[in-house]
């Protein structure tokens, strides 16, 4: 269960992160839409797991890998943005979230 402080923290970095993203997505994306759907943070406020949506995507892996080899840059700007309220930004680890993918595989197979 996440504390106060863990829920601010995460919406913060989600709405920090969709900035960045709709600012610079025409680079790890041409012609797409990326965005933050979840951002979850530890405990200690060092890690924070970021679950981002693709569209329209074949080859999904290789954009978050594409955003993973550019995290150090992303947090950096990230740290830019969020300085006044942290005193540490904490890593970024990109995940794909796949959610949406699952609920219409569900809602065809109940169809069916």
């Amino acid at each position: 269960m996440d504390t106060l402080r863990q829920n601010k923290v995460n919406s913060m970095l989600q709405r920090e992160l969709a900035e960045i993203f709709q600012l610079e997505g025409r680079n790890f994306l041409p012609g797409g839409l990326i965005t933050v759907s979840a951002v979850r943070i530890s405990p200690d406020l060092g890690l924070a797991k970021v679950y981002l949506s693709l569209f329209p995507v074949k080859d999904k892996q290789g954009v978050i890998d594409t955003i993973k080899a550019q995290s150090h840059r992303l947090r950096g700007q990230l740290g830019g943005r969020i300085g006044k309220h942290m005193r540490i930004v904490p890593d970024l680890n990109f995940y794909i979230d796949d959610s949406l993918d699952r609920a219409d595989e569900i809602d065809r197979l109940l169809k069916k």
